[in-house]
Formats: C-alpha cells, sequence, structure tokens
C-alpha cells in the first residue's frame, strides 16, 4: 500500500514522502479500515516537524479517518466507519496511508448524513471543541461563549457546538469575522480592531462572558480572562507566538475563575471514539456540520498540502481522497 512517511523530523518538504509499506495485519481486537479520506490538520504538520516528544519513527502521519472496515471483525465488514486519536499518527501509523489497522471500539459508525470528505473532516476539531466546551467547562443552557480564533477549524466547531446549548456567541477573530447573525454568531469583533472586554462587557449588560474558548493564547489569553463573568471559565488549546502569559492572580481568584487546559493527543482512539459517537445523531440531524472544506488532494499531492496547512494558507480543511 502506499502511504505518507517520515522518518525524522523537519520540514515537510525535506522529511515527508510517500512510501510502498505492507498493508498493515489487524491485531487482536482491531480492524483493518480501507481508507478513504483523511483530513490534514496542523497538528498532523507539527508533528511531522518535532512538536510532539511521544512520537515514534518512522511514523505514518494523520490523525482523521473516513472509510470502510475490511478486516478484523467479521460481523463489522463493509461498515462505514470514521475515527480519531491522539496516538493515531504518533505512536501507532496514522490515517495518511491507503490501510490503517486501529482498535475496533475506536472505529465508529459514519453519519448516514456526512459524505466520507465531510466525515474525515470532523475528528480533531470537534473533538477538541467538545472536550473543552462541554465536558471541561461545562457550558449549559443560555450562557454566553467568546471564542477567539473563531474562524478556525476548532473555532467554527466550537460556535456550532455552541449554539446547540443556545448560546449567545461572541466570536473575535484578527478582523471581526463578516458573520455576524450567520452561524449562530450573536457578536464578531476584531482583535486588531476591536476593545474585546470593553464590547464583551457591553453586550452582556457588564456581566462577561461565562465561558472563553481561546483557540489562540500568546496576547489574546489575558483579554480572555479579562471579559470573563464572576465564576467564568476558560479554556486554552495552544499558545501562537508567546508562550509565556500573565494574569492578575488577586483579580482570577476573587472572580473565582477556572482555567481549563485541553490536550487532545492524550485521547486515544477509542476515547476519541466515544465523543465521535455521542455527536454522530446531532450530525445526522443536521444541528452540526463540517468544517469548511478548501479542497481535496490525492496522496501523491498531500506533501504541497501539508504545507499549505502549515502555512495558514489553506482557508479550510484540505483532506487527502484516497478513494472516489
Amino acid at each position: 500500500m502506499k502511504a505518507l512517511r517520515f522518518s525524522q523530523f523537519g520540514e515537510v518538504q525535506a522529511v515527508l514522502h510517500v512510501e510502498e509499506l505492507p498493508r498493515p495485519v489487524p491485531g487482536p481486537g482491531e480492524v483493518l479500515i480501507e481508507v478513504h479520506a483523511a483530513s490534514i490538520n496542523p497538528a498532523d504538520v507539527k508533528n511531522v516537524q518535532g512538536s510532539f516528544p511521544q512520537t515514534t519513527l518512522p511514523r505514518t502521519p494523520g490523525r482523521d479517518i473516513a472509510g470502510v472496515v475490511v478486516e478484523g471483525d467479521d460481523k463489522r465488514i463493509g461498515e462505514d466507519v470514521w475515527a480519531s486519536g491522539g496516538d493515531i499518527g504518533f505512536t501507532r501509523d496514522g490515517s495518511h496511508a491507503e490501510y490503517i489497522a486501529i482498535p475496533g471500539r475506536g472505529a465508529r459508525p459514519r453519519p448516514k448524513t456526512l459524505s466520507m470528505v465531510e466525515a474525515a473532516s470532523v475528528g480533531t476539531n470537534y473533538i477538541t471543541a467538545f472536550l473543552g466546551l462541554i465536558k471541561n467547562a461545562g457550558l449549559k443552557e443560555d450562557e454566553t461563549v467568546l471564542v477567539t480564533g473563531a474562524g478556525g477549524g476548532v473555532g467554527s466547531s466550537v460556535i456550532k457546538i455552541a449554539k446547540t446549548k443556545a448560546a449567545r456567541v461572541i466570536a473575535v477573530d484578527r478582523q471581526a469575522p463578516d458573520k455576524a447573525g450567520q452561524s449562530g454568531i450573536d457578536l464578531a469583533l476584531g482583535s486588531d480592531s476591536d476593545d474585546v472586554v470593553a464590547a464583551v462587557r457591553d453586550f452582556t449588560g457588564g456581566k462577561g462572558a461565562d465561558v472563553v474558548f481561546d483557540c489562540v493564547g500568546g496576547p489574546l489569553f489575558e483579554i480572555g480572562i479579562k471579559a470573563l463573568a464572576l465564576n467564568g471559565r476558560q479554556v486554552n488549546i495552544t499558545s501562537v507566538g508567546q508562550t509565556r502569559v500573565g494574569f492578575d492572580l488577586l483579580d482570577f481568584y476573587r472572580r473565582q475563575l477556572t482555567l481549563f487546559g485541553v490536550n487532545t493527543a492524550l485521547l486515544d482512539t477509542i476515547a476519541s471514539g466515544d465523543i465521535l459517537d455521542g455527536l454522530r445523531l446531532a450530525f445526522e440531524e443536521r444541528r452540526l456540520t463540517p468544517p469548511p472544506l478548501a479542497g481535496t488532494c490525492p496522496l501523491g499531492e498531500a506533501v504541497d498540502a501539508y504545507r499549505q496547512v502549515g502555512s495558514g494558507a489553506a482557508g479550510g480543511k484540505i483532506v487527502i481522497l484516497f478513494r472516489a
């Protein structure tokens, strides 16, 4: 089978290439998936560049999968599935290959309303959004959510999940998202042009946001903290640029704030499958929709697609398409 492969860390153009490998043999409790589509995440690019110390080499990257079970459990042969996981592409070979073997409990039925390409684009973005917003921050009905980096894959997924809770959504991006009134955004702000904290206080009648989901970190971290209401919760998933941040600790404890760090690389395939399966009905009922798609590419063009994702030039999800 053909697969993307890297045996050392570095820039994708230098170390990532297509290889011919033996087709995996599923072990006990595993299934073999014929991969139809697999998306490229920024984390996949960072993995190749060496940002994840747990990664063992040589390795096939890729976390998100949509495909068909072809071996390993006779009762499931021919089943359409989707999957993801923090181990896939890091400590076990990933989805950017024609076939992948994963634990059967991690391969869950693909939503009937999603194509293979759409299903492949969901995994990491929605798992991160759900883990931070629902499991950790415990978003409640009718609360107010502030999302930084709202135009990205995770940010847009946070917005959609928040609207299933009838939350009010304040979206912050470098330039104010041109989506107010669309995608459930109630207030759109530009981090470079607006006084975010003042605008949030005005919008909430002086209260502040109940939850801040910070997809940017760095210079927006403290802005998020300042925009929180009493008993507010902030979720952080990364830090662009500076990694050291600061905030007023007296203000933090007096307002009884809570800070959550979310690292989906610690979720294995089975735990990730549990989250995807929990979201399946919302996709089938169209209360949730896939992230914006920038396009598809064959495996032979995947290295250039990695470069586009890494540079931020993709403008949406790029999905490697193995079978039409």
